[in-house]
């Protein structure tokens, strides 16, 4: 088996099938290789955004391991192309590859804030807090564009609703006049993912993310206008960016954080042989290593989706590694910071009336 080799600004390596494909095809290099045929396949790696009218837009969970019950997503895909996305397995339920296709086939929700006023509008709706771009993120670079995240946001600063988001882009910022009145009345916090502060290493795991010091840059800016922020270290990655906890933590805090957590790194489905591979194109020498802690951190598997167990694993390892994010915690002033983290605020809630006319797709593409 060839050894899979990186594609620059990308993050998977191939067009690995999903887990319901009746067909499979496979690529077979016969030795007549031209130009022409070089330039189709980079045709195919450009990014591809394609309008999706949504029905609904909130999902809901039971899941004790998150902190929050519902979430509303503008985007299914993600053009970030981080290696280790566990969002990825989720474009297998529209027949394309949880690899290259899920980070350059994007489906942008174009009426997501029609739809969200209405749900909002219903007399049954009873408001908790809304997590905004959890499964794909809410920043990706076609935002930039398309602007229906700040159209969300917009609803929600008409309605009081609260919300929260987590994003590895400092296009965030841009935002900032939506955001810093709604953390005035305690209605939104804002949680940076970093996953390292080497900008090299950054580039491989997550090549169209923002550099770690634009993300940091960002959250001070945020933290300056009034909005809380915190940050996330996710996912921690034995051998490849563990050593780097204690320094992300204290990078953050001195950018204006309040609030810190980590995740350690999860491979349901199809993740798992995606980050085998990027492990192979960028650590080859590592990758054994790698892979070993994580399946002693997995019961013997690649993945255990147990609640109590996915988010932090079991074992020596991840009692070490609990014990190095409590004491940096500490240490740094978080716990004390914590306690004044603001419980978002539902009681101000406004419900809008029904939309009159859903959007055009045109006004957007």
């Amino acid at each position: 088996m060839s050894t899979p080799s990186p594609i620059k600004g990308r993050g998977a390596s191939s067009y690995l099938p999903g887990r319901f494909e009746t067909q499979l095809t496979e690529a077979v290099d016969d030795g007549w290789a031209t130009d022409e045929s070089e330039e189709f396949a980079q045709a195919r790696l450009r990014t591809d955004v394609r309008p999706e009218t949504a029905r609904s837009i909130i999902s809901r969970n039971t899941s004790p391991d998150v902190g929050f019950s519902q979430s509303v997503n503008p985007y299914r895909g993600c053009e970030h192309g981080c290696s280790y996305c566990f969002a990825r397995p989720t474009h297998a339920y529209l027949n394309l590859s949880p690899g290259l296709d899920f980070e350059t086939k994007i489906f942008a929700k174009v009426n997501a804030a029609d739809v969200l006023r209405r749900e909002l509008s219903r007399p049954g709706y009873v408001p908790q807090p809304i997590a905004l771009g959890i499964n794909t993120d809410a920043y990706q670079p076609i935002e930039r564009k398309l602007g229906i995240t700040r159209q969300l946001i917009e609803v929600m600063l008409e309605t009081r609703h609260p919300f929260s988001l987590i994003t590895k882009n400092a296009l965030v910022e841009r935002d900032i006049d939506l955001l810093a009145p709604l953390a005035g009345q305690q209605l939104v916090s804002v949680h940076f993912s970093v996953t390292s502060l080497d900008p090299h290493l950054s580039a491989k795991l997550e090549p169209r993310a923002s550099a770690p010091h634009a993300r940091l840059r960002a959250m001070r800016r945020l933290s300056q206008a009034g909005i809380p922020v915190g940050v996330m270290v996710a996912p921690v990655i034995p051998w490849i960016n563990d050593a780097e906890l204690e320094a992300v933590l204290e990078a953050a805090r001195d950018a204006g954080a309040c609030s810190a957590g980590y995740v350690l790194l999860r491979l349901p489905y199809e993740v798992a042989p995606l980050f085998r591979d990027w492990l192979q194109a960028h650590y080859p020498q590592r990758a054994e290593h790698v892979m070993s802690t994580i399946n002693q951190l997995r019961g013997g598997k690649d993945y255990d989706s147990q609640f109590g167990k996915r988010m932090r694993g079991e074992g020596a390892y991840a009692d070490l590694l609990s014990n190095r994010f409590k004491l940096a915690r500490k240490r740094l002033g978080f716990d004390a910071q914590n306690s004044h983290w603001p419980k978002l605020d539902c009681s101000r809630f406004i419900a809008p009336a029904p939309p009159k006319k859903p959007s055009l797709q045109g006004e957007l593409f």
